[in-house]
């Protein structure tokens, strides 16, 4: 056994980021940011290559560094709320819900890491109509992601070790953050920087299942 079979062979807990991951709210997110990108005349496509996996005010202050406090606060607010109202297209993402039944089944701890405010995170998880047992927000912790706060509170709240917790993520600040906190990485939707790299959560149920049937 490889030591990466044996990683996920040992894991007691699995932690997962929603947006792009456990949650398919891809369409939902571009289409927020493009309008805001538009509306303060900035490159789209710089705005999406760059807003996934990272809090709001991350992303508006990286394009306008300058901004006012209170500007910030009003375009923060103002860009939650359409976040939190547009989730016609919010739903699990493919494989998802057989993988939580698995580890529901086989009673593996699991709960969602998200840099979302819990506002957010549980309008677009209650779109997807997923109900994790934890939810660690932007709220609960002093540093987002790519710093591993996250995910060190979530290993700490299913009470296991950071090495013993399988991290899955999508996006490049959340592997970061898993990588800082030591958790084993899965990256899944086209990210290859991880201990583990799965197309999507059917890859990674099939690999769990088989991996744990050794």
């Amino acid at each position: 056994m490889t030591r990466t079979d044996q990683q996920l062979a040992d894991f007691q807990a699995v932690l997962f980021d929603m947006d792009g991951t456990l949650v398919d709210s891809t369409v939902a997110v571009e289409s927020v940011w493009s309008a805001w990108a538009e509306r303060n005349s900035i490159p789209t496509a710089d705005v999406l290559a760059w807003c996934h996996g990272r809090n709001v005010a991350a992303t508006i202050t990286h394009f306008l560094p300058h901004i006012t406090p209170e500007t910030l606060q009003s375009m923060v607010s103002a860009q939650l709320d359409q976040e939190c109202t547009q989730l016609d297209s919010v739903k699990p993402a493919v494989g998802g819900w057989e993988l939580l039944i698995w580890l529901d089944a086989h009673r593996i701890p699991w709960g969602v890491v998200t840099n979302a405010p819990r506002r957010l995170a549980l309008a677009r998880l209650g779109a997807a109509t997923i109900d994790p047992p934890l939810l660690v927000t932007l709220e609960d912790v002093e540093h987002g992601k790519p710093a591993p706060d996250g995910y060190l509170h979530g290993a700490r709240s299913c009470g296991v070790a950071p090495t013993r917790a399988l991290v899955v993520e999508d996006s490049a600040s959340g592997l970061a953050a898993a990588r800082s906190a030591g958790t084993v990485v899965v990256a899944v939707g086209g990210r290859r920087d991880a201990d583990v790299v799965c197309h999507d959560l059917v890859d990674l149920h099939r690999l769990l299942v088989q991996i744990r049937s050794k």
